[in-house]
């Protein structure tokens, strides 16, 4: 009798692997700089670029020359132009570090009421456009503003005594009351800052208002002080709209003389050189004011 066996085998079933999900392909990141920078060079470095080539070439033709800047350079009303607006910027400055410092010190450590909305205001004061302030001086200290007319009413004089607004001191007025706000606001951030502490023990130790002022909350404010006076000396460099409507004909910046020549005079080599020193100066300044800020961290 054969028996026969019947072997069966069992294993294992084989399994295939499932295929990987494909990811799907990332845009690469400089694809997505493109439209902005796109925007940017269209926007303003083509006109930049138009600007600084108009600049180097002169209305007589002859290629490419820097006899305009030469020509601008050597002008008197070029000269002139720049010193007034170094000096009208930088004192624009120092008035503005000294009156928002103190401003700053009343609203945040002087207790009254009425502080927390007048820090509010300072806010909403940035947004005001620069000739509704210079407007605002014009309906007080103008020729027929309510300084003369109250003079003229009380002493019967024909003619009242307050015309500077027509001057650089005006401007320097203007300025100031505009741009301040641009120096407290840094200001007061740091101020909120500070360790209340630290006045309790100076006042403590016997040191006077001054004192505490000088050596405790002074150094606290310097980088602050730095970074909003470098904002406010690159926008008194590039002020137009103050000058203008002050009136004031004998005071010509940089920014006015642009005007000058491109709109009145129709030198436009001459009015592209003047733009060109004037973005030089302002592009180096800003460049302070951003290490400043950073340094402070604004």
């Amino acid at each position: 009798m054969t028996a026969t066996a019947t072997a069966t085998t069992t294993g294992p079933t084989a399994t295939v692997p499932a295929p990987a999900p494909t990811r799907p392909r990332s845009v690469p990141a400089w694809v997505w700089v493109l439209p902005p920078v796109a925007v940017l060079a269209l926007a303003f470095l083509y006109p930049l670029a138009l600007v600084v080539r108009q600049s180097v070439t002169p209305d007589d033709g002859g290629g490419l020359s820097l006899d305009p800047y030469a020509d601008v350079f050597a002008s008197e009303v070029f000269r002139d132009a720049l010193t007034t607006t170094v000096w009208l910027a930088v004192g624009s400055t120092v008035g503005c570090l000294v009156l928002g410092f103190v401003l700053a010190l009343v609203i945040a450590f002087v207790p009254f009421p009425g502080g927390k909305a007048v820090a509010r205001f300072v806010d909403i004061f940035l947004s005001f456009p620069s000739f509704l302030i210079t407007l605002a001086l014009l309906f007080i200290y103008g020729s027929v503003g309510m300084a003369n007319g109250l003079w003229t009413d009380v002493t019967g004089a024909a003619d009242g005594p307050f015309h500077f607004l027509t001057t650089p001191w005006g401007v320097l007025l203007a300025e100031i009351t505009y741009f301040t706000p641009f120096v407290m606001r840094p200001l007061l951030a740091a101020f909120s800052q500070l360790d209340t502490g630290q006045l309790e023990v100076a006042s403590s130790l016997g040191a006077g208002p001054l004192r505490v002022i000088r050596q405790v909350i002074l150094p606290e404010a310097l980088p602050a002080l730095a970074a909003g006076g470098s904002l406010v000396l690159v926008m008194c460099l590039n002020e137009f709209g103050i000058v203008l409507f002050t009136g004031a004909k004998d005071v010509t910046t940089l920014p006015m003389l642009v005007y000058s020549k491109a709109i009145l005079e129709s030198d436009y080599p001459a009015a592209c050189v003047v733009a060109v020193v004037n973005i030089a100066i302002s592009v180096g300044l800003y460049s302070l004011y951003r290490v400043v800020s950073r340094r402070a961290g604004a």
